[in-house]
């Protein structure tokens, strides 16, 4: 593992830097003060301050092998130096930390508390504290310049120190984490309230075809010449289990029904009815939306091709979805491209139906939306829901397109591969 400050390359860098300085200053000038200090040879003085150089360097990534290398060769050094200490002129030297081992073991004890947890660093510190004891409170030694507790005090800074920062670190990557976590929670709450609105508006399909079945049913027996009372007693069945699964779909849709659905612009309003039991809106109904459209300060061009025998019949979801992408896509060109010039095409294949919104490049400055930002999601759901697919991206003139391919029955044959109906690209700003 690296260091602190890992998750920048120049500060680790200095890190490495400083720590091979400190590292370096502790053999030679800590290895000299400790041989005139205690009257050692040169050659013991720098093996002393080498163990404690080379702690320094071992806590960058065994923080807790340096801390019993930096005590051990604090304690060893002590011990060996402790009967000549009486022959030393007063007041005595350092003992039994030299300034060269406070210098070091509080190093050690920095990255210690930064990388291990607080009870282990609690833990070396304490042991750190009960060794000093021992030695110079039970040992000890005369003619000596007590150092215990100046170095006590130095390393409880320094695991203080350490223990803050290492807890600022951790507060951070859990404030990261949560806030992934919220923004996947968001991302997961939209999807499934994208889910719950496509679900009331096909579940208003389903109920208005139960409605037609019930009726039909009711009816059918006055169609026919002396009905059997068996034919009677079926469609008397098919009328009261269609009434019931009504019952059942009204239900859930009591449930499911938002009494005001988010619509800033008025589209959805304009042109489908604020009544809760009004019909979904159908591609009959889309010249009443791009009026609308129009109404509200963009200026809206068609290009919807017809084939021969007028526009095939889709089935009541595939409708429904394509109204719904068209009208999300017009109310983002009205949030996004103010002023804009929007292009809406519609062609029909044999195998689908091919949706069309680009948008010119926005005549001013946008700004800031209010919108939830799921209008793309919402698309994307109804789309794949019936086998489609929807593609959002910007044209090279600044505006932005989507395009959206429903299958003709709503379900995709996996078997098959996909209808290449991508639009030709925009080759002027009215129409991009």
């Amino acid at each position: 593992m690296s260091p602190p400050f890992s998750k920048y390359r120049w500060l680790r860098l200095l890190t490495y830097l400083v720590l091979l300085w400190a590292a370096l200053g502790i053999f030679l000038a800590g290895g000299n003060e400790i041989s005139r200090s205690y009257h050692l040879s040169t050659a013991t003085g720098l093996l002393a301050g080498s163990v404690q150089g080379a702690a320094i360097l071992l806590s960058v990534r065994w923080p807790g092998r340096a801390w019993v290398l930096s005590l051990a060769g604090t304690i060893v050094i002590a011990l060996v130096v402790r009967p000549t200490l009486g022959e030393t002129p007063l007041p005595g030297p350092n003992w039994p930390w030299s300034t060269p081992a406070v210098l070091a073991h509080a190093l050690v004890l920095l990255f210690l508390a930064l990388r291990l947890s607080t009870r282990r660093t609690l833990g070396a510190f304490a042991a750190t504290g009960v060794a000093t004891f021992v030695v110079q409170g039970v040992i000890g030694a005369v003619r000596y310049s007590e150092t215990g507790m100046v170095a006590i005090f130095v390393f409880a800074m320094t695991v203080l120190v350490g223990i803050a920062l290492r807890g600022r670190s951790e507060a951070r990557t859990q404030l990261v984490e949560q806030e992934t976590i919220t923004a996947e929670e968001r991302a997961r709450r939209t999807l499934l309230e994208e889910r719950s609105r496509i679900a009331r508006e096909l579940h208003d399909v389903v109920a208005h075809h139960m409605s037609v079945i019930s009726i039909q049913a009711q009816v059918a027996p006055h169609l026919v010449e002396n009905p059997s009372e068996e034919l009677k007693e079926n469609l008397a069945g098919i009328r009261d289990n269609a009434l019931e699964a009504l019952t059942e779909l009204r239900r859930v849709l009591g449930v499911l029904r938002s009494e005001n659905a988010e619509d800033p612009y008025g589209l959805g309003e304009a042109a489908t009815g604020s009544a809760p039991d009004s019909p979904q809106p159908t591609l009959d109904r889309l010249d009443a939306l791009i009026e609308n459209t129009r109404a509200a300060g963009l200026h809206v061009v068609t290009s919807i091709e017809i084939p021969d025998g007028g526009p095939p019949t889709y089935p009541p979801g595939v409708e429904l979805s394509a109204y719904r992408i068209i009208q999300e896509a017009l109310s983002n060109a009205l949030r996004h491209a103010p002023g804009s010039t929007v292009r809406v095409e519609i062609h029909h294949f044999p195998r689908g139906l091919y949706l069309g919104v680009i948008n010119s490049r926005p005549q001013h400055t946008v700004p800031p939306s209010p919108g939830a930002g799921h209008g793309l999601l919402g698309m994307r759901e109804r789309a794949a829901m019936l086998g489609g697919h929807v593609t959002a991206t910007r044209t090279l003139q600044g505006g932005f397109a989507v395009s959206a391919f429903l299958p003709k029955d709503g379900a995709r044959d996996d078997a098959s591969p996909p209808l290449d109906v991508a639009s030709p690209p925009p080759t002027g700003e009215e129409t991009s």
